[in-house]
């Protein structure tokens, strides 16, 4: 097939929907990075959590996060991925503008009456639900509004606009921090203002996708009870809790490594704009790793990745300094794209006939389980090893090996299920 004739079924073979819908991904990623990258960092200098509160307050809320799509594509089906769509980024705007406003006046008597504490922790699960519901409206509406001899190439175009948003996120946070000179507060609130003008294009541009005649989901009651009986498969279960080392390791990216770095390292460090170094180095790299890993089984590349990326984190532990955590996220981004589509390949291939919409869903619970352990193991890691012992590079051995343990294990796991072999079977 010629260039221009595949340009011409570029051109042709979506629907204004997947273009509309895309566009409000990199909006929303952009918000969420933006908001992410400073997260920690808000909590611990202006809110004055400490480290450990810190750390449970992102574990937990990266797991409201990643858990929740498993549900909201049960929302979106039963209501449309229009009003779904208009409904998420209405909650977001609203939880972002909470966030920047709790210095406000106008806060101050809920401060007092609930207690920091409580009264952040209960606005940190409003923006947190919106990611939910956006991440399957957007997958679905690729799937609906893209022929089928373009529908890969529409995978490929949402796969990369999550990733710019991802490096533009952190870019906007550090602009509007440092270069504004507007505060963290005004993050979250551009942030907020970017979600809300995503409400207005998905309300004035966005018309429902042609249906591909799925089923619907029943309810989110109908919704759960699927999602119980892919949990009751012990060797899928497993498998989902050894993989989740992977997210123990990776996000400590917007945990730990922004506090190490303005605690114990530099403390003007631009952390917000290095945590953009991840998702560039995908952008950049992702079909040059793809393409020279492309030989090897999928279980043995997640693997792989795993190792890379918990080893990305030893650069830190000899040479602590900001040159140290940009090199760091590099090689930890190369674990991703190692494993990234070779799990979501792999978790495919595992699901029954007629289940892969299913397993798909929950094919996001490491990535929640990975938030909810690593915020709180890397709240108690800062506090022990950089308050305590004063020994904050320390910290990094103990991450290397939670990820190092999770490579054992998947090993231990090939060898007794040889879940390869079944993958391939299928």
């Amino acid at each position: 097939m010629g260039f221009s004739q595949r340009v011409q079924e570029i051109r042709t073979g979506f629907e204004r929907a997947f273009w509309v819908a895309n566009l409000t991904e990199l909006f929303e990623r952009l918000s969420y990075y933006g908001a992410t990258a400073i997260l920690a960092i808000y909590l611990n200098e202006e809110l004055h959590f400490t480290k450990e509160l810190t750390g449970w307050m992102m574990g937990t809320f990266g797991f409201v996060v990643w858990f929740l799509p498993v549900l909201g594509g049960a929302l979106a089906d039963r209501f449309g991925f229009r009003r779904a769509l208009m409904f998420a980024y209405l909650v977001m705007t609203v939880g972002y503008f909470l966030l920047g406003s709790l210095a406000a006046p106008w806060m101050q008597s809920l401060r007092l009456t609930l207690g920091d504490k409580y009264l952040v922790f209960g606005i940190l699960m409003i923006p947190a639900l919106g990611p939910a519901v956006v991440k399957p409206c957007v997958a679905g509406t690729t799937a609906r509004a893209s022929k089928e001899n373009v529908r890969s190439i529409g995978y490929s175009i949402y796969y990369t606009i999550v990733n710019i948003g991802g490096t533009l996120g952190p870019v906007m946070a550090w602009f509007v921090r440092k270069q504004m000179g507007w505060g963290m507060a005004n993050v979250f609130r551009v942030s907020a203002l970017s979600v809300f003008l995503m409400f207005c294009v998905t309300f004035a541009f966005f018309s429902e996708p042609t249906r591909s005649g799925e089923e619907k989901v029943a309810s989110i009651g109908a919704a759960l009870k699927n999602m119980l009986v892919a949990l009751s498969n012990f060797r899928f279960v497993l498998f989902l809790l050894i993989f989740s080392s992977f997210y123990m390791v990776f996000w400590q990216e917007f945990i730990s490594a922004p506090l190490f770095l303005r605690n114990f390292v530099d403390p003007n460090a631009n952390a917000d704009l290095i945590l953009s170094v991840d998702a560039f180095a995908v952008i950049c790299f992702q079909l040059l790793v793809t393409y020279l890993t492309r030989k090897i089984p999928a279980f043995p590349a997640m693997t792989l990745g795993l190792v890379i990326s918990s080893l990305s984190w030893v650069i830190l532990a000899l040479y602590p300094a900001t040159i140290a955590l940009i090199a760091a996220l590099v090689v930890l981004a190369i674990g991703e794209m190692v494993q990234s589509a070779r799990y979501y390949d792999y978790v495919s291939r595992l699901a029954p006939p007629g289940q892969q919409g299913l397993y798909m869903g929950c094919a996001f619970l490491p990535i929640a389980i990975g938030y909810f352990v690593a915020g709180p193991l890397g709240g108690y890691l800062l506090h022990y090893f950089g308050d305590v012992l004063h020994q904050p590079q320390r910290m990094w051995w103990v991450i290397t090996g939670v990820g190092l343990s999770g490579a054992v294990l998947m090993l231990i796991y090939d060898k007794v299920f040889k879940p390869g072999q079944q993958a391939s079977d299928k």
